[in-house]
């Protein structure tokens, strides 16, 4: 007999990445060995009823829909509009309602808040007595590092003191958090930073399992050990959470014309490339603005390295992507980054700041550019992590959480 699992994921579809591609690859995974009733808001409603007949489990997939207006999705969308969740924790309390229906007439095994990840809204399944309640993976990371806010605005440096202090607060007292921690048979953190936030604010233990899946790909391990030069990618928005400008001094201090770095996302460029012009390094970046997505998995499988300076994520989709195509990360060791990265397919440090932080990533570059032949080995480690990050791994841990709470 398969699990019946009740699951609320607000944001789901099957065309897109963020939340709401992430809980359609959980629901995808979970329905191979489980039947699922899903409630979601409409937005993509169209997707899902083309997609599901495609899908051998999608007979395992029951979709119920809660949808709100064009003006709601738009807050939704315009993240940083704390407007949304008004209209959001109204969702979540008729999505409770529906979930009260679904219950009396089929039945569930399991209540699983799954999406969004923040918790700061964990819904309202929770009130639904007597059959046990996993909320999770939950993003629960106390705050921003603040040292790695050098050369942000005055307005951003205020804006993220600001939020760091309400998430502290929010950890500390919101009473719904609070309830639905207590009652919850099994929380699930989506990195180790949430696990020591749970741990703190909470006194519980809380298993790890980061929020985004990898997908296997074969793709040929090129030899790369003869390049000239070693080809490092950078990818992300040009925002201060990414930290661009770290990875122009991290090459700048390796002092290394053998390296080059090459630069992909949207936003406004000019104050880097004057950065890189001021450290003596231009002729070793190359930029490429926004590309589309098959551009990007073209150029990560000509790279060497993935160098990925952000400090303030949940799990990074392209993280995993690069895994995907065979290629060594370089990174911080902190969010689902710091979970995903071993010395099996890369090389990571602790967060301290921003010019420690590039001393220490321009020697790992350094090494890395002295021996290919460990680049090479790290290449080959990736097929094996990414099974070992794959959707389908994730979900036969998930399954395995949910028959540990039946058995107890």
């Amino acid at each position: 007999m398969l699990l019946s699992i009740l699951i609320n994921a607000y944001a789901c579809s099957p065309n897109m990445g963020s939340e709401p591609g992430m809980a359609w690859n959980w629901c995808v995974n979970l329905a191979k060995y489980s039947e699922l009733h899903i409630i979601t808001e409409g937005e993509f409603r169209n997707e899902i009823e083309a997609a599901l007949p495609t899908l051998p489990q999608g007979k395992n997939m029951h979709f119920y829909y809660n949808p709100v207006s064009e003006k709601i999705r738009k807050m939704c969308w315009n993240q940083g509009d704390w407007r949304f969740y008004k209209y959001y924790k109204e969702w979540q309390w008729k999505t409770y309602l529906i979930a009260k229906d679904i219950c009396k007439e089929n039945h569930i095994n399991i209540l699983h808040q799954l999406n969004m990840i923040g918790f700061r809204e964990p819904g309202y399944l929770w009130k639904i007595p007597d059959i046990p309640f996993v909320w999770g993976p939950v993003d629960a990371k106390e705050s921003f590092p603040l040292a790695y806010l050098e050369g942000a605005s005055l307005k951003t440096k205020l804006f993220i003191q600001l939020k760091n202090t309400i998430t502290k607060w929010q950890l500390q007292h919101a009473k719904r958090v609070r309830l639905a921690v207590k009652r919850a048979s099994c929380i699930i953190s989506a990195s180790s930073n949430s696990q020591q936030a749970f741990k703190k604010y909470f006194q519980i233990e809380s298993p790890l399992l980061n929020e985004t899946g990898c997908y296997i790909q074969e793709h040929p391990i090129i030899d790369k050990s003869k390049k000239e030069y070693l080809d490092v990618l950078w990818v992300g928005k040009l925002d201060f959470r990414k930290q661009l400008g770290l990875a122009l001094r991290s090459i700048a201090a390796t002092k290394n014309p053998h390296i080059k770095l090459h630069i992909v996302g949207g936003g406004n460029n000019f104050i880097y490339q004057t950065l890189a012009k001021e450290l003596g390094i231009e002729s070793q970046c190359k930029w490429y603005g926004a590309i589309s997505h098959e551009e990007v998995q073209t150029i990560m499988q000509k790279s060497d390295v993935f160098f990925f300076t952000s400090v303030a994520e949940g799990t990074p989709h392209v993280v995993l992507e690069a895994i995907g195509n065979n290629l060594p990360v370089v990174c911080f060791d902190t969010c689902g980054q710091g979970d995903s990265i071993n010395e099996t397919v890369g090389r990571k440090i602790k967060l301290s700041n921003p010019n420690l932080s590039s001393q220490q990533f321009a020697m790992i570059l350094n090494e890395l550019e002295n021996n290919r032949d460990m680049l090479k080995e790290m290449s080959e480690n990736c097929k094996e992590r990414q099974k070992e990050l794959s959707w389908d791994r994730k979900a036969q841990q998930m399954i395995g959480l949910y028959q540990k709470i039946l058995k107890r």
